[in-house]
């Protein structure tokens, strides 16, 4: 209840501005509570509502996070492609020239033989061709499928050899590095 006119005036010309602004203060709760207590049922409806709200923005945080992960994904799984097919056009590119190179030696060195008669200047072809038959491999052949059939061998059979030193890193020892790298910025600076 509201103290009568009268009273309230003596009460605020006996007290200073701070008593005037808790009493402000006190009688804005009271009306806060009365309120509350007058509309329990629109409050009940109210945090239903809210909670319907904060349910729905839940699942959409979870399906907004769900797209972002497979953008990444298909994401990096572009950039390891485009990565593949820079490999395999570099081979082909490098076979153009080391194929020139090989046939210009194995020539020279079958001309030399012949005039020389002598066979073992023949001898550096045979490494040069074991050579030249892995770029042609890596560029034409199926190298990239056996190594990939190899690489899931491994990933299947032999995955403790793909473990990284000192496990996976973790939030806490990224943490940790960061700030021995901020004090030690921080040391040098002063």
């Amino acid at each position: 209840m509201r103290p009568a006119g009268g009273a309230m005036m003596a009460v605020l010309s006996s007290a200073g501005a701070e008593t005037l602004h808790k009493l402000n203060t006190m009688w804005r709760s009271v009306q806060i509570i009365q309120v509350l207590n007058t509309n329990d049922r629109m409050g009940f409806l109210l945090s239903k509502s809210m909670e319907q709200n904060f349910q729905k923005q839940q699942e959409f945080m979870l399906l907004n996070a769900r797209m972002q992960l497979e953008r990444q994904l298909l994401m990096q799984n572009q950039m390891r492609e485009r990565q593949m097919a820079m490999q395999v056009a570099w081979s082909r590119e490098f076979l153009k020239y080391f194929g020139s190179f090989f046939g210009l030696t194995t020539l020279g060195l079958t001309v030399g033989a012949v005039k020389k008669r002598k066979a073992a200047l023949l001898a550096p072809v045979v490494p040069l061709s074991f050579i030249l038959a892995y770029q042609v491999d890596a560029a034409y052949g199926s190298l990239i499928h056996r190594m990939r059939e190899e690489a899931e061998s491994i990933m299947a059979s032999e995955s403790e050899r793909l473990a990284l030193p000192q496990g996976m890193p973790t939030f806490e020892s990224i943490e940790k590095s960061r700030r021995a790298k901020a004090h030690l910025s921080s040391l040098l600076e002063k």
